[in-house]
């Protein structure tokens, strides 16, 4: 089965940096969409960054300027480098990809999720 796999939460201070990847593997016979959401206690899960397959970015308001989100075809790895971060930031951020497993349709997928912990 398709799995993504998920590295680089951990702690942080207020204006700190931390770099997420998530790398997907298993029979993937496309990989579209790629990109992270996040979800703090007691909030609904929102979209952070995304990648199109053809380099196009998305992201939410609140984290453009401080978050970039690229990917490596190659690697079927996706990253999240986040600078000067907010204890608001604080979330359980998860990795999500638009896969293809031929012959079935496109599918969305989604990793463990990685705690990220912004302290002020």
């Amino acid at each position: 089965q398709v799995q993504l796999v998920e590295s680089g939460g951990g702690l942080v201070q207020a204006g700190g940096s931390l770099r997420l990847s998530c790398a997907a593997s298993g029979s993937i016979s496309s990989l579209n969409f790629m990109g992270w959401h996040r979800q703090a206690p007691g909030k609904q899960r929102e979209l952070v960054a995304g990648i199109n397959s053809d380099g196009r970015t998305n992201y939410a308001d609140s984290v453009k300027g401080r978050f970039t989100v690229s990917r490596d075809n190659a690697k079927k790895t996706v990253y999240l480098q986040m600078n000067s971060l907010k204890p608001e930031d604080t979330a359980v951020y998860y990795c999500a990809a638009d896969v293809r497993v031929a012959p079935t349709p496109l599918r969305r997928y989604w990793g463990q999720g990685t705690q990220v912990t912004v302290s002020s």
